[in-house]
């Protein structure tokens, strides 16, 4: 008989005392060890994680997947399932995830990401199912991807499966957040982009946008989100506009 396997939870923390009880508390009944690598927060993010039995690291934020590649690093266990600070997981996902404990029979295990804007569940939009490798044997790939849009890799041998259940993604608690993280993550993807030589033109800048729009709020079906589909759709659509923009603006300067 297959000996359960021990399991690390990794999370990694800027400022999220909104946010990390939450999660924290959704992965008590499978985690084996839980660390939180935190990029120096000045709110209560820490005495919340060590309340909650957390090992609490401090570590400077070098980029998403650096944080994230770093994080690994300080799991005690092989076995990962990587969090971000405003996720949890589902009851169904979690007695899943209990289920592989005791018979690791892959070397990852996706799942789907069901998302929490201003109080809605958004099922539309492509931003659900939203399947997201989380859990693996770290042994066996690493984080990638172009900032701030981090994806786990693993080796092109390595066999995955796929979970039942939704990691339940609480994103936004108004407009004005979804404004604020647009402007911060158009900026990083913009210096990503740059620096792999990727160019941005007028045409980019103005069909891009409306390409997005279009997809995301009919042949994606946001329209069946209702206010909410149509808020992500333009918001969506301006931060395709303003990444290309910032983009030739870098060009421009340099």
């Amino acid at each position: 008989m297959q000996k359960e396997i021990k399991l690390s939870i990794v999370i990694i923390t800027f400022n999220e005392e909104k946010n990390i009880r939450r999660c924290l508390a959704s992965v008590q009944s499978i985690a084996d060890d839980i660390v939180v690598v935190d990029s120096y927060s000045t709110d209560a993010t820490a005495k919340i994680c060590e309340s909650m039995g957390a090992r609490f690291v401090q570590h400077a934020f070098e980029g998403h997947i650096q944080q994230k590649n770093y994080a690994i690093t300080q799991a005690k266990y092989p076995y990962v399932l990587s969090l971000d600070a405003d996720e949890a997981l589902d009851e169904r996902l979690i007695s899943e995830i209990k289920k592989v404990k005791l018979n690791w029979e892959f070397d990852g295990y996706s799942m789907n990401r069901l998302t929490n804007y201003c109080g809605h569940w958004v099922r539309h939009c492509g931003w659900y199912p939203d399947v997201k490798l989380r859990l693996w044997d770290s042994r066996l790939g690493s984080w990638g991807g172009i900032n701030p849009h981090d994806e786990y890799f693993m080796q092109k041998t390595a066999k995955t499966s796929h979970l039942q259940g939704d990691i339940l993604h609480y994103s936004y608690n108004s407009i004005a957040d979804h404004y604020k993280q647009v402007e911060y993550f158009t900026s990083i993807s913009a210096k990503a982009y740059f620096e792999k030589g990727i160019k941005s033109n007028q045409m980019k800048i103005w069909i891009n946008p409306i390409h997005k729009f279009l997809r995301d709020y009919f042949f994606k079906l946001g329209i069946l989100d209702g206010k909410a589909g149509f808020s992500i759709s333009r918001i969506s659509a301006y931060a395709t506009y303003l990444k290309y923009k910032k983009l030739l603006d870098l060009h421009k300067a340099n």
